[in-house]
């Protein structure tokens, strides 16, 4: 047994002490025996929420209602839930209502997958009910029991299980599959906050062209906003190199091969309920591709796009080129790194400096005044200190 459960033994030990089951469950369980990070572990327990939280001083009620508290101890903040069965589904997503049990194998068969429906005790001692290392072993995503079932309470896991595909590179299991594309309707209930956080695991997965091309087959598109339909554009994006792609660049390849911009771009983004910030930032990466396809990049770009923006899309502009070769981003990254100005607040010159020079009061000749003084010094043509472009303005006037 490694960190992170090393740290959470004695939480499994204190429930233990005072007369409780626990264990550690799902996917820190599955990561463990794929030798995959593990950030933070899930802690199961045959002790109520009431029980827990009179075993550990710390506690704060997160889920109490589904039977979680979040423990503090040592430092460190767990995740303790309660064994627990669910009755009758609703709106294809949440139980209608928890009862609390003490039986760990009845509260693993309400899991999504096998290789999440495992647990470990403080030794690293597996418990392994529905076969969840076969599937492991085999490399397969196959539901608890019944997928129509599994699907049915939860809409979501098929979502979950071709993001899977896109993390751990498995495949799907045929029957698991089989169910995934007779129930991908229930899809339309599910929230689109839900969906996004499920496609961009996807979209950053190691087989991440696998999963997309299972989007497709199954008709998981349709129920994706603004996908519906694009089945063609996707193929198209499926035909380039996407690995080393960051999820913004991912979102940018995305919107760059469906062909929106303007308004519609914003919509789309907006309709996935990205962050304002994190759609600006889309909108400038795609702005200064399309430039980049249109010719090189002028030190002025490269000044106003900034580092990491020019980074994106030049990486973008030789993925779509289909240029292996990444000479030009470390040419241009060591053309950024020379400029004499990375930031307008950098210019050694405020607006006031000028209308006192001149004596004339703001207006767009300000503005036209202040970028003609950073590219020319972007250009090298003066020297970014208060008093040679003072000089250099007043001659420049003169002629």
């Amino acid at each position: 047994m490694k960190e992170p459960f090393l740290s959470a033994v004695p939480v499994l030990e204190k429930l233990e002490e005072a007369g409780y089951e626990a264990y550690f469950v799902g996917g820190s369980v599955r990561d463990y025996l794929l030798n995959r990070p593990i950030n933070d572990v899930d802690i199961a327990t045959s002790a109520t929420p009431i029980e827990v939280k009179q075993i550990f001083s710390k506690t704060v009620d997160i889920g109490i209602e589904h039977g979680t508290v979040l423990v503090l101890l040592q430092n460190h903040s767990y995740e303790i839930t309660t064994f627990r069965a669910e009755a009758e589904y609703i709106d294809y997503r949440r139980p209608k209502e928890v009862a609390f049990i003490r039986n760990l194998t009845d509260d693993l068969e309400r899991r999504d997958f096998t290789m999440n429906a495992m647990a470990m005790d403080k030794s690293g001692k597996l418990l392994d009910p529905f076969n969840g290392q076969a599937a492991i072993k085999e490399k397969v995503i196959r539901t608890v029991g019944k997928a129509e079932e599994r699907f049915q309470e939860d809409a979501l896991r098929m979502m979950r299980a071709v993001r899977f595909v896109s993390q751990l590179s498995f495949q799907i299991d045929e029957e698991t599959e089989s169910a995934l594309s007779r129930l991908v309707h229930l899809l339309e209930n599910i929230a689109v906050e839900r969906k996004q956080a499920e496609l961009e695991k996807l979209l950053t997965g190691v087989n991440r062209k696998q999963a997309l091309k299972i989007v497709m087959d199954t008709k998981i598109l349709s129920y994706l906003p603004g996908l519906r339909g694009k089945d063609q554009q996707i193929k198209e994006m499926l035909n380039h190199e996407l690995l080393n792609l960051t999820l913004r660049e991912m979102w940018v390849m995305l919107v760059f091969c469906i062909r929106h911009v303007g308004k519609n771009l914003e919509d789309f983004l907006r309709n996935w309920r990205l962050p304002l910030k994190e759609i600006r930032k889309i909108q400038l990466v795609l702005f200064y591709l399309n430039k980049r396809l249109e010719s090189e990049w002028s030190l002025y770009d490269l000044y106003t796009a900034s580092k990491e923006i020019f980074i994106s899309s030049e990486k973008l502009y030789l993925v779509i080129k289909g240029i292996e070769n990444e000479q030009s981003l470390s040419h241009y990254l060591d053309l950024y790194e020379k400029l004499p100005i990375k930031n307008r607040t950098e210019v050694d010159v405020s607006g006031q400096d000028i209308m006192l020079w001149f004596e004339r009061s703001g207006g767009p000749w300000l503005k036209e005044t202040l970028l003609k003084i950073e590219m020319a010094i972007l250009e090298g043509k003066v020297e970014n200190k208060n008093q040679s472009i003072k000089e250099w303005l007043l001659k420049c006037n003169h002629k």
